[in-house]
C-alpha cells in the first residue's frame, strides 16, 4: 500500500523536477533523464526531435518490454530525429528526415509553442502508419509544427516494427514476468505514452489532457491502447483514422503467435531464443521481408491484452474518452475484389458470389450495381470495408455501445488533385505518396475518391511539405477545416467551434456522420446495413 500511495508523489516530483528547469524561450527543457537543447523554427515553434523515452531495445533487451532511457549528465542536443526502427523499403512514398535505421529507435519528437513550463497545453501523441512493418515520427506529413501553432503540444512516436516489434515466442513467455510476448511495439508505444504523461509539463504540456491519434496502423494502435490496461487511463481523448483492431479476422492468440515466432526460427536456423538475439538485427530484417516469410502482428498476448479488443470493448473496459474517427472514401482499389477482372457488371457478380455464395444476393442488394459505372464503384466500396472500413466502423459502434463519451464520426472524402507535371508518369502508393514509373507512359488517372491515407496532410496541416500534388485553394481550405476540427477535439472533446459546419454527435440507428470535401456538412449514415452484413459473416 505504501508503494502505491507513493506513485502519484513521485509523479508530481518528477513533473515539478522538469517544470523548474525548463527555459522554453532559449529551447532548453530538463526532463526526468536529462536536460535537452532543441531549435525554434521560423514560426517561433521549439522543436525537440530524437529524445529517448527508453533504452535502446538491443542484445538481450531485444524483444523485451521497454525499459527505462539511461540519464544523461550533459544537455543532449534534440536538433536531430533519432534512427527510424528496423524496416525495409516497403512503400516508395514514404520521406524519412530521420538518422538512418537501427534497432537502437526508440525516441519521440516534441513540437511546441510555450513560452513557460506553465501553460498547460493539451497534448496530441501521435502514431505513424505502415502497417506495423514500415513508419517514422519523422515523415513530413506527420510534422507537428501546424498543430502547435494551434495552442497543441504535439508528439510523434517511433515503435519497433516487424519481427522486432511483434514476434511471440515460447522462451519469450516463459522469461517474461507476465508470462506474455510479442506486442512490443505497442508496449513501446504505451512506455511513450507514460513518458509524456511524466515529462510533458517541462514542454508547457498538460499531462492529464493527452489525447492520442494515428492512421491506419496508426489508428490500430489507438484502439490497441484504449483497450489496454496499461494505457487506457492515461488518455483524455482518441483520435482514430482508418483502423482499428477490432475487424472481420480475430487477432492471434498466444499460443497462435509462438507457433509463428518459432517456425520463423527454424526458418532462419535459430532453434533458441539465444539463438535469435545473436543473429544481426539486418539478417533478421530481410528473413522477414522474404516470400513466405511469416507476417508479425499484434496477438491477444495475456498482459498487454487482456482479451480480444473486441471483448474488451464490449464489456465496457476501454478508455471512456471522446472519439473522433472515420475513414475514406475510396480505401482500397476495386482489384481487391475483382482482382485482374475489368470492373464489369458481370466480373463484379461473379466475383460476389466467389466471395460469399448463398450471401452474394445480400452483398448485391447492399453494394448494388446495375451498370458497369456502379460495378466499379460498388466493388471499390467492397473493397474498402474489407480492408478497413469494417473495422473502423466497428469501433465506432463499439465506443458507443459502451464508452459513455461522444463519438463524432466522418468520411474523408475529397480526392487529392493532380499530380504536379514533374511527377510524370508516377502512380499513388497505398500508403500515400507514389513511385515513378516509365517517363513515357501515361500518367495515371486521378482516383475518383479519397484514398487510403489521403487526409494525413490535410488533418495535420502539412500540405506545403508534400510536393507530389498541385494543391488547389480547395485543397488548403478542406485543410485549414479539418485542422480546425482535430484542434477543437483535442482541446475540448468536441470537434465543433466557430465558423466551422457542425458536427453532430454519432448515434447508432442511421445517425449523421460528417462528410468531408470542399463541401463539408453533416449527411445521413446510409452505410450501417452493410457492415452489419460483414460482422454476420466475419471470416470471408
Amino acid at each position: 500500500m505504501k508503494l502505491l500511495l507513493s506513485l502519484p508523489i513521485l509523479f508530481l516530483t518528477l513533473v515539478a523536477a522538469a517544470q523548474s528547469g525548463s527555459d522554453l524561450l532559449h529551447n532548453q527543457v530538463q526532463t526526468a533523464g536529462g536536460r535537452l537543447a532543441g531549435s525554434t523554427a521560423p514560426s517561433g515553434i521549439h522543436e525537440f526531435k530524437g529524445i529517448p523515452y527508453a533504452a535502446p531495445p538491443v542484445g538481450g533487451r531485444r524483444w523485451q518490454a521497454p525499459q527505462p532511457a539511461p540519464k544523461w549528465a550533459n544537455v543532449r542536443p534534440a536538433t536531430q530525429f533519432g534512427p527510424r526502427a528496423m524496416q525495409l523499403p516497403l512503400f516508395g512514398d514514404m520521406n524519412f528526415r530521420s538518422n538512418g535505421v537501427s534497432e537502437d529507435c526508440l525516441y519521440l519528437n516534441v513540437w511546441t509553442g510555450a513560452k513557460t513550463a506553465q501553460e498547460k497545453r493539451p497534448v496530441l501523441v501521435y502514431f505513424y502508419g505502415g502497417g506495423f512493418v514500415a513508419g517514422d515520427g519523422s515523415e513530413p506529413r506527420y510534422d507537428g509544427e501546424a498543430l502547435a501553432r494551434q495552442g497543441i503540444v504535439t508528439v510523434t512516436v517511433n515503435y519497433r516494427l516487424g519481427v522486432f516489434g511483434f514476434m511471440a515466442h515460447p522462451e519469450l513467455t516463459k522469461e517474461s514476468a507476465h508470462h506474455a510476448s510479442g506486442n512490443y511495439g505497442l508496449l513501446d508505444q504505451a512506455a511513450a505514452i507514460q513518458w509524456v504523461r511524466a515529462n510533458i509539463a517541462a514542454f508547457g504540456g498538460d499531462p492529464q489532457h493527452i489525447t492520442i491519434g494515428g492512421e491506419s496502423a496508426g489508428s490500430w494502435s489507438v484502439s490497441a491502447q484504449m483497450a489496454a490496461p496499461v494505457s487506457r487511463g492515461l488518455i483524455a481523448g482518441a483520435i482514430a483514422e482508418s483502423g482499428s483492431l477490432l475487424g472481420l479476422q480475430p487477432l492471434p492468440t498466444l499460443a497462435q503467435g509462438e507457433e509463428t515466432g518459432t517456425a520463423f526460427g527454424a526458418r532462419v536456423g535459430a532453434t533458441s531464443l539465444a539463438a535469435l538475439r545473436a543473429l544481426p538485427a539486418q539478417q533478421l530484417l530481410e528473413a522477414s521481408g522474404k516470400q513466405g516469410a511469416p507476417r508479425f502482428a499484434p496477438v491477444v498476448d495475456g498482459y498487454f491484452l487482456p482479451r480480444s479488443p473486441a471483448e474488451i470493448f464490449a464489456a465496457g473496459q476501454q478508455a471512456h474518452v471522446p472519439l473522433l474517427v472515420g475513414w475514406n472514401s475510396q480505401e482500397m482499389g476495386y482489384q481487391l475484389v475483382l482482382g485482374p477482372a475489368a470492373p464489369t457488371r458481370e466480373n463484379y457478380q461473379a466475383a460476389v458470389q466467389k466471395l460469399y455464395g448463398e450471401q452474394g444476393a445480400d452483398i448485391q442488394r447492399l453494394y448494388s450495381a446495375t451498370t458497369d459505372a456502379e460495378a466499379e464503384q460498388a466493388a471499390t466500396d467492397l473493397a474498402g470495408d474489407r480492408f478497413i472500413a469494417y473495422s473502423t466502423w466497428k469501433l465506432t459502434e463499439a465506443q458507443l455501445q459502451t464508452g459513455g463519451q461522444p463519438v463524432y464520426r466522418y468520411l474523408y472524402a475529397r480526392p487529392r488533385p493532380a499530380m504536379t507535371p514533374a511527377m510524370g508518369s508516377a502512380t499513388a502508393n497505398l500508403a500515400g505518396g507514389v513511385t515513378k514509373g516509365d517517363p513515357n507512359a501515361k500518367p495515371a488517372p486521378l482516383a475518383k475518391g479519397a484514398v487510403h491515407s489521403a487526409e494525413i496532410e490535410y488533418a495535420l496541416g502539412n500540405l506545403p511539405t508534400n510536393k507530389v500534388y498541385a494543391w488547389t485553394a480547395d485543397d488548403y481550405q478542406v485543410s485549414k477545416t479539418m485542422q480546425g476540427y482535430f484542434a477543437n477535439f483535442i482541446k475540448t472533446g468536441n470537434p465543433n467551434g466557430a465558423g466551422l459546419p457542425t458536427w453532430p454527435k454519432a448515434s447508432q440507428q442511421n445517425g449523421q456522420l460528417l462528410r468531408l470535401d470542399a463541401t463539408t456538412q453533416a449527411v445521413p449514415d446510409q452505410t450501417r446495413a452493410r457492415y452489419l452484413f460483414l460482422e454476420q459473416h466475419a471470416g470471408k
